[in-house]
C-alpha cells in the first residue's frame, strides 16, 4: 500500500479541475492541486481525503493559521494538515516573487 499525500497551492488564475496532477511510485502517491482561494482549497482537500485516501496534506505558505484550521476540519481527524513555511529570507523571496509575477 502506498503513502498518499497532497500538496495544495494558491494562484489567482487557478482552475483546480485543470491545474492538478498525480505523481506516483509503488510506495508513494502525491496529488498536487492549485486553487484560487480558501473555499476551493477546503473542497479539494475534503475530496482528496474522502475519495482518494489522502492522509497528509501540505499547504503552500500563503495559507493562514485560520485557513489551516478550516481545512483540518474539512478533512477530518484521519488526515494531517501542514504548511510549508521557510525562514525569514526564504519567505521574503517568495513574497517578492509572487508580488512581482501576480501584479
Amino acid at each position: 500500500m502506498a503513502f498518499i499525500a497532497a500538496f495544495v497551492a494558491h494562484a489567482p488564475d487557478a482552475d483546480p479541475e485543470k491545474h492538478r496532477c498525480v505523481i506516483e511510485t509503488p510506495k508513494y502517491k502525491l496529488y498536487v492541486s492549485v486553487v484560487q482561494g480558501q473555499e476551493q482549497a477546503k473542497e479539494v482537500c475534503g475530496k482528496l481525503a474522502a475519495e482518494e485516501g489522502v492522509t497528509s496534506i501540505v499547504l503552500c505558505p500563503g495559507f493562514t493559521n485560520r485557513d489551516v484550521a478550516e481545512i483540518a476540519e474539512a478533512v477530518g481527524p484521519g488526515c494531517g494538515v501542514n504548511v510549508a513555511r521557510g525562514d525569514g529570507p526564504s519567505t521574503r523571496i517568495a513574497v517578492e516573487t509572487i508580488a512581482r509575477e501576480w501584479s
